[in-house]
């Protein structure tokens, strides 16, 4: 999960790599604008609380509001968040090459996704014109940083049967524990 917080607009996208062809799907996002870290939070964990993201290198830094550490917040909230890269070139560039190559797809579903992406683009001085990117940026960390970080669902342990020995009437001398 790749995850740009800010208080006019918090936005968050899921991604799944396939392990046997290696192309990644963004399947999901969260977009919502002034609320707080805790409510968030909740949204985001619904999809998962074992789902591991990366967030915007920024939340480092100080929120506005009371000082506090936005990353803190949201690690010591239950998301299992690391700092992500934030080169924006180079980010824009391994999207395009994954896009490209057919290597990143992302579902219809994803509204405000395709919103963002078809707005997306250059000023005359070739510079990325940074309003309405959140779900871009989410992407950029995560293709950048979070790669590694998807994962499957942690698998239950399934219980190991024992057999043991019980001397019985009926000349069965097993049963299962």
């Amino acid at each position: 999960m790749g995850l740009d917080v800010g208080w006019n607009k918090t936005a968050a996208i899921w991604g799944a790599r396939n392990p046997e062809t290696g192309v990644i799907y963004l399947y999901s996002e969260y977009y919502r604008g002034q609320a707080e870290p805790q409510v968030h939070t909740e949204a985001i964990k619904q999809h998962g609380p074992w789902i591991p993201g990366v967030i915007d290198p920024a939340a480092r830094g100080r929120s506005q509001k009371d000082g506090s550490q936005l990353l803190e917040l949201y690690k010591n909230a239950g998301l299992d968040l690391e700092p992500a890269a934030n080169a924006v070139e180079a980010g824009i560039f391994a999207c395009e090459q994954l896009f490209s190559g057919g290597m990143l797809k992302a579902f219809t579903s994803l509204s405000n996704w395709y919103s963002e992406f078809r707005m997306y683009r250059r000023d005359q001085d070739g510079r990325v014109v940074k309003e309405f990117d959140h779900l871009l940026d989410a992407m950029r960390y995560l293709i950048l940083s979070g790669r590694d970080r998807m994962t499957t669902q942690p698998q239950k342990p399934v219980p190991q049967i024992v057999y043991y020995t019980v001397p019985r009437r009926d000349g069965l001398d097993w049963m299962a524990r």
